[in-house]
């Protein structure tokens, strides 16, 4: 039995659907199917869910943008009018939507998330009837339906322990399933969605409550590959992966997969097979739990821009019991949450993504720790870029570090940051941003 996700490429139109269609065909043991809301269908094109997320901020100011609301209708209108299904279908992807624009109104936040959702909840009606057409035997399975019960934090819910004894209870049913991604609801029958890319997370969920014997994850690549191929042309492809690799590669600037997707499917060891929607028959990269036979023992570069440096300076902070804590704490208050924090005998650093902490927040952030924590000096270094360089046995290897900062001074990079840690699988590199691809390019060549 298999549970399979696709990504909003592979659901863009009518012609991807009817890919999908053959790929479900194709496979009996694919009992259970995850759709993300209509994705680009070319460059310039605009995903399902940032119309709808557009669409909703226009109502919370009062001033429904009709042009919006007329074009996510007519996605979803032209979708069905090429599968030729029936028209009710559009009727009742418009009164959801109706009914989260006007619940924008009187509570946002729930609003938006039921807004959000309508991206998934329409593919999953759209494709579950197409499959009926094709002599496939298909029901539409609400989250709740489902059994995915989730933690009431709109935009960011975290999956209940209760969800897996329900999610079981699928491998009962006949058919084939197919369920809308990226949202669930609270034990108080709130619809909550989780984090932007969360139809991965609804896949590993399903897959772990299901326990499957694979979860396969359709995206437009062929593979994952070892480096950003936006940087460097024609990078390898990956074959294998472990569960603690991926994750740090997704966390670290790889959009394949969401960075906490794995963690369901990592529980309950069940291997996780990324696939091309447009060439199903390719291997693909596998995902499991055990290390991989590979050359070398870096698996991938990963890269991603968009972060600062908070930098605090205090002669003999490490005399200062608490200090660390103090600091952070802070930052919660301030509702601002940290990446790492590498600190010496005198200074800690705090690496924060950029959003997390706007402009006008940042003189209020350092007033309170000059004024709290008596500092000596405080910076605030934006334009920051991450590289992490990751694979499972990198502790035991040596010459890891030696060759990447030696590719970094063939790029003629300065290092602003080193962050190993205790992390046995990836080494962290902070640079300034306007040197991120000429740094992975040069350590590209050194490890690949």
């Amino acid at each position: 039995m298999k549970v399979v996700k696709f990504g909003g490429s592979s659901v863009a139109d009518a012609n991807q659907l009817k890919k999908v269609t053959e790929i479900i065909r194709a496979d009996r043991e694919r009992k259970a199917i995850v759709v993300s809301a209509p994705g680009k269908r070319h460059a310039k094109d605009t995903k399902t869910t940032d119309l709808l997320i557009t669409l909703g901020e226009s109502v919370q100011a009062h001033v429904q943008n009709q042009a919006i609301y007329d074009q996510v209708i007519e996605r979803f209108g032209s979708i069905i009018r090429e599968l030729e299904l029936d028209q009710s279908i559009l009727e009742k992807i418009k009164n959801r939507i109706d009914e989260a624009s006007d619940l924008v109104k009187t509570d946002v936040n729930r609003g938006m998330d039921a807004l959000k959702s309508c991206g998934e909840d329409g593919t999953a009606l759209i494709l579950s009837a197409y499959l009926q057409t094709r002599e496939l035997e298909s029901y539409y399975v609400n989250p709740k339906e489902a059994g995915i019960f989730v933690s009431d934090q709109p935009g960011g819910a975290l999956v209940l322990d209760e969800s897996f004894e329900h999610l079981y209870k699928l491998r009962e049913r006949e058919g084939v399933l197919v369920i809308p991604g990226f949202f669930g609801y609270t034990l108080d029958d709130e619809l909550v969605t989780f984090s932007r890319g969360g139809s991965d997370i609804t896949g590993s969920i399903v897959a772990a409550g299901m326990k499957v014997d694979l979860y396969e994850n359709f995206t437009d690549v062929d593979s994952v590959f070892c480096v950003n191929p936006m940087i460097v042309e024609n990078p390898q492809q990956l074959k294998t992966l472990t569960y603690r690799e991926m994750r740090e590669l997704s966390y670290a600037g790889f959009s394949v997969f969401h960075d906490e997707a794995l963690i369901p499917a990592f529980k309950e060891k069940i291997p996780v097979c990324i696939k091309n929607t447009n060439n199903p028959s390719g291997d693909g990269t596998m995902i499991v739990a055990d290390l991989p036979e590979r050359e070398g023992h870096v698996a991938g570069i990963a890269s991603d821009s968009g972060f600062l440096n908070l930098y605090v300076s205090k002669y003999l902070m490490n005399r200062e019991v608490g200090f660390g804590r103090k600091l952070l704490q802070i930052l919660e208050e301030e509702e601002i949450s940290f990446e790492h924090a590498p600190s010496g005998i005198d200074d800690m650093s705090v690496i924060i993504r950029d959003h997390q902490l706007p402009a006008e927040k940042e003189e209020v952030v350092k007033d309170r720790i000059q004024n709290e924590l008596q500092v000596d000096m405080i910076t605030i270094e934006r334009n920051m870029a991450m590289i992490m360089i990751v694979g499972e046995g990198m502790n035991e290897a040596i010459g890891v570090a030696s060759k990447a900062t030696t590719a970094f001074r063939d790029a003629d990079v300065n290092i602003d940051m080193i962050n190993q840690g205790s992390s046995e699988v990836s080494m962290m590199f902070g640079i300034k941003s306007d040197d991120l691809n000429e740094a992975v390019r040069s350590l590209y060549k050194a490890f690949f």
